[in-house]
């Protein structure tokens, strides 16, 4: 539950779009319909120039989660190889991975961020010898092992993909989330800290794997060197997206200051963040049962949908003792918190 006195709205679930913002977005509409270009236009370049200056690297927009991965996969050359990847995640990112030819080996969590533990990440580096390792932030904040996620990666030449689905407004002393690896892709689905709909993008600090990106999202043209498909962004999705980003920073800051009115006070058990870390807080979890619930970020590992035999403790124990407080963007200051 939350804190006693507070309104009900924040526990009602809401796309954390900002009304003001309605007028802006009409107008970049309009844009779309005076140019005659409606997808992979000039405003699916200004949405990347936006995430590309709040992330920090060059961007590449999808039209979902899911051709992002697949870039980022194709471009990592994963086909017949082995990825590395945390039980404790959406299906979608074992299935990316299995879909690009690969064989997917999982592994465990920590129990205090849910995220992947580079102790059993270590372990199974040196026993499978990966091609890529798929972190993934569960939540809204950063993996707590990231940096020495990293640096194995970098010392054993696997590259390394940053699963940032959750991670809108995510940093750590003020480096962004997608930064840590070779290649970091965002989902923009509806239920994200900020949504355009359905969406995807894909950030790099290698120039050849943004080349491919753009190739591969458009069936590989224009020489078709690229065996890609259909993932386009439309440009009324992309103005969309040009709001929200504008928009996060107050999005994660409001929310912020809405758990630690509403929520802190009440549960104890929330997760806690290393210090200089900020989470966009996509999920406020705790480590206790509650009464009003939006339930588990995950309440089956990945390891047991798929059937795989292999015994992840912490994955089968998060998946058991967590539980999701609901905390839902409302603007509008402390009016829009009553």
């Amino acid at each position: 539950m939350l804190a006693p006195g507070t309104d009900l709205d924040l526990a009602r679930f809401a796309i954390g779009f900002d009304q003001r913002d309605r007028a802006r977005l009409h107008a970049l509409w309009e844009r779309a319909f005076e140019s005659q270009v409606w997808s992979d236009g000039e405003l699916t370049k200004e949405f990347e120039a936006a995430w590309s200056a709040w992330n920090g690297l060059e961007a590449v927009a999808f039209n979902g989660w899911t051709g992002a991965a697949l870039a980022a996969l194709e471009w990592a050359g994963v086909r017949g190889e082995t990825v590395l990847c945390p039980s404790n995640t959406f299906m979608a990112t074992p299935l990316a991975a299995i879909h690009a030819g690969a064989r997917v080996e999982f592994v465990d969590c920590n129990r205090d961020d849910l995220c992947m533990s580079f102790d059993d990440l270590e372990r199974k580096v040196h026993a499978l010898r990966p091609r890529a390792v798929f972190l993934v932030h569960i939540g809204g904040h950063l993996a707590f092992d990231s940096h020495r996620i990293a640096d194995l990666c970098t010392a054993e030449g696997i590259l390394l993909i940053e699963d940032c689905a959750h991670a809108h407004g995510g940093e750590w002393n003020g480096r962004r989330a997608g930064t840590f690896g070779d290649v970091g892709v965002w989902s923009f689905a509806p239920t994200k800290t900020i949504s355009t709909g359905e969406g995807g993008m894909l950030v790099s600090r290698h120039a050849e794997a943004i080349e491919l990106a753009r190739t591969f999202r458009n069936y590989g043209k224009p020489d078709y060197a690229t065996h890609g498909l259909n993932f386009r962004m439309n440009e009324f999705t992309a103005a969309i997206g040009i709001v929200q980003a504008d928009r996060l920073p107050e999005i994660v800051r409001w929310k912020n200051e809405a758990a630690r009115l509403h929520v802190d006070p009440v549960h104890s058990s929330r997760l806690q963040l290393p210090d200089g870390m900020v989470s966009g807080l996509y999920k406020t979890i705790v480590f206790e049962p509650i009464e009003r619930s939006t339930g588990k970020v995950y309440d089956e590992p990945c390891h047991r949908v798929l059937g795989h035999p292999v015994d992840l403790p912490n994955s089968d124990w998060v998946a058991e003792n967590h539980w999701c407080v609901p905390l839902y963007y409302r603007p509008g200051g402390e009016e829009g918190m009553r």
